[in-house]
């Protein structure tokens, strides 16, 4: 895909970016984690992300393609826990491309500038989640050069009310 320029997102652009990153979840209907979208997420996207582009430790960064944003991707400056190193590092969230203009180079393009963005600010590790069990973004980060270094894992802890009778008693056991 040629024409493909990346910039700094602004509020001018909140809702095409409020659009992709619900895409993004959406896409995931499936997930325990991502599938689960609250029944007003726009709204409150829109106050997220309207914070998140105000942010002075953070950066949303969108693809064009002519005239139509066709992707977005969110670094934020993070720190690290205080006995390890690197002491910051680049949280890398929220990366999608719109279907249409997949594997034409568009997430490299927001890559090299999250790479750029990293740099002006002596960041020398990023860091992301990606969904488990999808191949199709497994292979991007791997063929971007991320590799996998932990997993998030989840239990629920909601047990139904029969199962909760009695049980404050038996936790002084444990």
């Amino acid at each position: 895909m040629g024409g493909i320029s990346v910039r700094e997102a602004k509020v001018a652009d909140l809702d095409a970016v409020v659009d992709l990153r619900l895409s993004l979840l959406r896409e995931y209907g499936n997930h325990p984690l991502y599938g689960r979208l609250h029944p007003d997420a726009r709204r409150r996207a829109l106050e997220l992300y309207r914070t998140q582009l105000a942010s002075a430790h953070e950066t949303i960064f969108v693809a064009e393609a002519g005239n139509e944003i066709v992707g977005v991707l969110r670094c934020v400056d993070t720190p690290s826990s205080p006995l390890l190193l690197p002491d910051r590092y680049c949280y890398v969230s929220s990366a999608y491309v719109r279907p249409h203009s997949r594997r034409k180079g568009v997430l490299s393009a927001l890559i090299g500038a999250a790479e750029r963005w990293c740099d002006v600010r002596g960041i020398t590790e990023m860091r992301l989640h990606n969904a488990s069990g999808v191949r199709m973004a497994e292979d991007t980060w791997t063929a971007l050069g991320f590799e996998v270094v932990e997993q998030v894992r989840r239990r629920a802890t909601h047990r139904p009310a029969a199962h909760h009778a009695g049980a404050h008693g038996d936790l002084r056991a444990f």
